[in-house]
């Protein structure tokens, strides 16, 4: 018996979308063609969601916005959800198209169950499509991993944060403690 596994475009999974293919509680992104279910949003994950997209807002008000919990467009067969991107200003807010590598300024995924699937599928996926930036928060460890250097390979450079530590965010700096409380 042969197995094979069936790839979806960006407009073919949008169509499912809009025809209800998807349950309403389910949550899914689109990854190199494939529909991946994203795992609920647990209590510990939300709150430094929630935390993150504050303090951003705050700091940035009126220079990027910040997109929340919201696909970005990487190529037609990729649609990832991440749980924040800063992106650059648009008076339109990217009501027209999806944000593309081009608008992303940095990616932000936030893990409590999915630590593995975001540091070996989605931080190469940004990577391969040249995300300049990207963190990966660990709520149950209290780590921010920041990678930097993309390349089709992944990306060249990452640095691990903790509770101790500050991060500079576009020319901004962040006490780690005020994201991973």
């Amino acid at each position: 018996m042969t197995v094979s596994t069936l790839k979806f475009t960006s407009e073919q999974f949008h169509l499912m979308a809009i025809a209800g293919v998807f349950v309403s509680e389910s949550n899914v992104e689109l990854i190199k063609g494939e529909i991946i279910t994203m795992s609920p949003i647990g209590k510990k994950h939300g709150s430094c969601v929630a935390r993150l997209n504050q303090l951003l807002v705050q700091l940035f008000i009126g220079r990027f916005i910040i997109w929340g919990q919201s696909s970005i467009k990487l190529d037609n067969g990729s649609e990832p959800q991440p749980d924040l991107a800063v992106l650059n200003w648009r008076s339109d807010f990217y009501a027209q198209q999806l944000p593309t590598p081009e608008d992303i300024l940095l990616i932000i995924e936030v893990a409590d169950s999915t630590i593995d699937y975001d540091r070996n599928i989605k931080m190469p996926l940004y990577a391969e499509f040249g995300i300049k930036e990207a963190w990966l928060l660990d709520v149950n460890e209290k780590i921010l991993t920041k990678y930097s250097e993309p390349s089709s390979k992944g990306y060249k450079t990452s640095y691990r944060f903790d509770l101790n530590d500050s991060i500079i965010c576009l020319d901004v700096a962040i006490a780690i403690a005020d994201i991973l409380k």
